[in-house]
């Protein structure tokens, strides 16, 4: 039986460009493993879109005086151009401002209300009576009660990380004009997070032993320490998911409640896009389906925590009111939340709002995606932060991807199709030989086994490793001067190679896709290894959205050491990287600028 296994993506705000940090956090890693799920035959399903709700945006569209539509549709579309140049795959990359997330975010309010996971209270929130509105949380900032951090949101800190009660925040002010709030009573939608309690830590304590401990320690440390309160789910605002209740039409689904749900309503989305309406159930309705959360650590406690609550709270009757089947079945619950830590740059925090960040488009005008794309996984902060510095980018870049594998492919495909032109026929294969090519064929248990397991930093170095062993076994055949004395012994040398090279290849494929393919073809076959991605229009009662797809189409790749086809005509191999000129370490630092005052004297 297939086996079906889900990708849940983070959904980028839509009210600023996206930078390596957020790539290397999310973005990345979830193509990474989402190719490598293609390449097992498994049915795959990555999905995302765009936060179109959020109050980032909505503090954006007040600064620039437009409408949050605006902001979000602007951004939206950058986010489709970055993807497609990057080259991450969503099978459905769309956004939370449609009438498919709609209904589906009020579902899950209607199941919880219906089970009894809500209730209303009235309470105290933060008023400006210069705007003379309510505030939503991201639009007041002030001192963190808990580590005294002085720029934190009044929902959350992003110093310590911990979920903040606003009405407890220290010298609160508007982030709109400074002015400082008052906080005056409203009513809202709570959920009921003591009740689900016990279910949420019965659910963290069974995936404890694979999950990644700091995304456990996180949160089984969160409720150990002060167990869950409940939280609004409702707020005073215009733009957003209205309320399904008559008498509370002018109040929305708060966004860290309807965003997550996307998961949800982005896969029933993608199966009307390709006219398989019922699809989703394969991921969300079976028992037997993985699903797997790729996030920043910053993220953890509403994908570990909140996430599971309104799942496990919405339970089968999401499917009776959805589907209108009865009984319905319960919704699956994540498998694995691998998020990761950040990613610094030269020694200082990303800064979007200082511009001390590697902006992707901007990257992607002087560098080709695939050697940003094997540094951000050589550094990728999966246990740990980590630092980008340019100086090492451009080290790793021409010593280990062009060095030890783009010139290894570079060198056999071109000294074999100028003497040969198509894979040479072998004679009997040495003892070294043989140990080669076993060595390669296990990577595809080695990698694969790192990159089931979410490992990418250690797949990408095994596979490295590997093609270092090709380097080491030409070295001692050396198939260049063989060639002078035999012939027939220099073509079974370079067959060798190329069997391996086209394992590689396949092994690279999911860090490297653009050069896999481009040598996927220099090998001489004709079908792609990937399919292609597209944007199209989706039509609903809000309009038209742009959305990026995932065409399977002809793709051929497959994650096994299938054999080189002897006499396959080869094409005119071109490198496959470029050598970087160390010295644009320094004008890439000069284009940073300064760094920010909070971490001068720390690079």
């Amino acid at each position: 039986m297939t086996e079906h296994v889900l990708a849940g993506v983070a959904w980028p705000y839509a009210n600023a460009y996206i930078h390596a940090g957020n790539l290397v956090g999310a973005y990345l890693p979830a193509d990474i493993f989402s190719r490598y799920q293609r390449l097992r035959g498994r049915a795959m399903l990555m999905v995302s879109g765009s936060d179109a709700h959020g109050t980032p945006i909505t503090v954006r569209a007040d600064q620039e005086g437009v409408s949050p539509e605006v902001i979000y549709r602007r951004y939206h579309r950058s986010f489709l151009d970055l993807f497609q140049k990057m080259g991450l795959a969503y099978d459905l990359f769309t956004s939370t401002h449609t009438e498919n997330h709609f209904k589906v975010s009020q579902t899950i309010f209607e199941a919880l209300r219906l089970n009894d996971y809500l209730f209303t209270k009235r309470e105290k929130q933060w008023y400006s009576t210069t705007q003379q509105r309510f505030l939503p949380d991201r639009y007041v900032e002030g001192t963190c009660y808990i580590c005294g951090y002085e720029g934190a949101r009044s929902d959350q800190c992003d110093r310590c990380g911990n979920l903040l009660d606003p009405t407890k925040l220290i010298n609160p002010r508007s982030k709109l004009d400074g002015s400082t709030p008052e906080l005056r009573e409203t009513e809202h939608f709570y959920l009921d997070l003591p009740k689900l309690e016990d279910d949420v830590r019965a659910f963290l304590e069974a995936r404890a032993p694979y999950w990644r401990p700091h995304v456990v320690q996180q949160s089984l440390g969160l409720i150990r320490s002060e167990g869950l309160k409940p939280r609004p789910i409702s707020r005073d605002l215009d733009w957003g998911i209205p309320l399904p209740l008559k008498g509370w039409e002018h109040k929305v689904l708060y966004v860290w409640f309807e965003a997550v749900i996307g998961y949800l309503s982005a896969a029933i989305e993608w199966g009307h896009l390709t006219g398989q309406p019922d699809a989703w159930e394969q991921w969300w309705l079976n028992p037997e389906a993985r699903s797997y959360y790729f996030i920043g650590k910053d993220n953890i406690p509403f994908h570990a925590i909140m996430w599971p609550a309104q799942l496990i709270g919405a339970g089968a009757r999401f499917e009776e009111l959805f589907s209108g089947r009865a009984p319905g079945r319960p919704l699956v619950l994540p498998y694995d939340v691998p998020a990761n830590q950040f990613l610094n740059l030269e020694g200082c925090k990303f800064s979007g709002s200082r511009n001390w960040a590697l902006w992707g488009l901007d990257l992607l005008e002087r560098y080709d995606p695939d050697p940003l794309r094997y540094y951000l996984t050589a550094i990728m902060p999966e246990t740990r932060d980590t630092d980008w510095y340019w100086e090492d980018f451009f080290r790793r870049n021409n010593d280990e991807l062009v060095a030890t594998w783009g010139n290894l492919a570079h060198r056999v495909l071109s000294f074999t199709y100028k003497h040969w032109g198509q894979v040479p026929e072998p004679g009997a294969l040495t003892a070294e030989d043989e140990a080669l090519l076993a060595e390669v064929r296990a990577g595809f248990q080695s990698v694969g086994d790192h990159l089931e397991h979410v490992r990418l930093r250690a797949g990408l170095q095994e596979a490295m490793r590997l093609a270092a062993q090709v380097n080491k076994y030409l070295e001692r055949r050396a198939p260049w001067k063989r060639i002078k004395e035999d012939r027939a012994d220099a073509g079974t040398i370079l067959y060798t190679a190329l069997q391996a090279i086209d394992w590689l290849k396949v092994l690279f494929a999911p860090y490297l896709p653009f050069s896999s393919e481009a040598l996927h073809r220099t090998l001489g076959y004709t079908r792609p290894l990937f399919g292609r991605q597209t944007v199209r229009e989706a039509h609903d009662a809000l309009g038209t959205h742009e959305v990026l797809m995932y065409d399977p189409a002809d793709a051929t790749g497959r994650w096994e050491p299938q054999a080189l086809p002897v006499g396959q005509a080869l094409h005119k191999p071109t490198p496959l990287f470029r050598k970087l000129d160390p010295a644009l370490a320094e004008e890439e630092q000069a284009r940073l600028g300064d760094p920010p005052e909070d971490c001068v004297g720390k690079r």
